[in-house]
């Protein structure tokens, strides 16, 4: 398997290489946005959820070591300083979900454009040859395929990984709404 690896880059191109190392770095930072999104949307979610069932279950004030506790501590409960909590703690929780967007967006792209190139050079090696025959092309030109299968994979990891975040945040932005909804009906 080491030696199909290190037979592919020996046979690559600059391009490629460089296609390739960009589309790895594509695929640890949307692993990595998705591991820190995941925990603290996660540690988020229990907290909120832990926050709602205190007004549900105490009929009480808000606890003021909560979230919303903390922003509302000095503040009116009006709707508007509420609309203000919950888009704040929304925008908190979706910063670097565009990241997954772009990755998702752009990888495949990026991946065909170093297929592009690999098979142009493919065919600029046969230049001087007069006849060219399949068994020639076929392995080059799947070789130059990799870097689309590269594109793709990352791409489908990043659209994954940003509905399951999406997915979070919805959550989150159901407790935060209910809790504003209960805070609301008790002034």
């Amino acid at each position: 398997m080491l030696d199909i690896v290190s037979h592919y880059l020996d046979n690559s191109s600059t391009i490629t290489i460089t296609v390739l190392v960009l589309l790895s770095t594509y695929f640890i930072l949307s692993i990595w946005i998705y591991i820190y999104k995941t925990l603290s949307l996660n540690e988020s979610i229990n907290q909120e959820l832990y926050a709602l069932n205190s007004l549900i279950q105490r009929n009480s004030r808000i606890n003021p070591l909560t979230t919303m506790g903390s922003f509302i501590e000095s503040k009116d409960t009006s709707k508007e300083m509420l609309d203000i909590y919950e888009l704040s703690m929304i925008r908190d929780a979706s910063s670097g979900l565009s990241w997954q967007s772009i990755i998702a967006s752009t990888a495949p792209f990026i991946g065909l454009f170093g297929t592009v190139v690999g098979i142009l050079e493919s065919f600029a090696s046969f230049k001087n040859v007069a006849k060219v025959s399949f068994t020639s092309i076929a392995p080059v030109i799947s070789e130059a395929l990799i870097a689309t299968a590269a594109g793709i994979l990352v791409a489908i990891f990043a659209y994954t990984f940003q509905q399951i975040l999406t997915r979070k945040i919805y959550i989150l932005n159901t407790y935060i709404k209910s809790q504003i909804n209960i805070v609301l009906s008790r002034n």
